[in-house]
């Protein structure tokens, strides 16, 4: 899944209107490191929710200054798998 495909309609896309286009390459190539390390790895899961959560996560960063692409990549992937594990605890109990 690509950070484009998530994009796709003009709501979305009007949302992320405020960052340049060098801003929305920094969060795509952040994105897509995460995406391909958590794959390569099996712990992607369920791909709407990875892609939602990897975003929300990268989008957050971003809002509060973050600007280099892999501290937003490995901050998204940790943030993921502490949810993944907090999912798995839950449904465990």
């Amino acid at each position: 899944m690509m950070f484009h495909d998530l994009i796709g309609n003009r709501a979305q896309a009007a949302a992320f209107a405020f960052m340049t286009e060098t801003l929305l390459t920094t969060i795509e190539n952040s994105f897509q490191i995460a995406w391909d390390y958590l794959e390569a790895t099996g712990e992607l899961g369920h791909p709407d929710t990875a892609a939602n959560h990897l975003l929300d996560t990268i989008e957050g960063m971003v809002r509060r200054g973050e600007r280099r692409q892999l501290p937003l990549s490995n901050k998204a992937i940790a943030a993921y798998q502490r949810f993944r594990a907090e999912q798995a605890l839950s449904l465990a109990s």
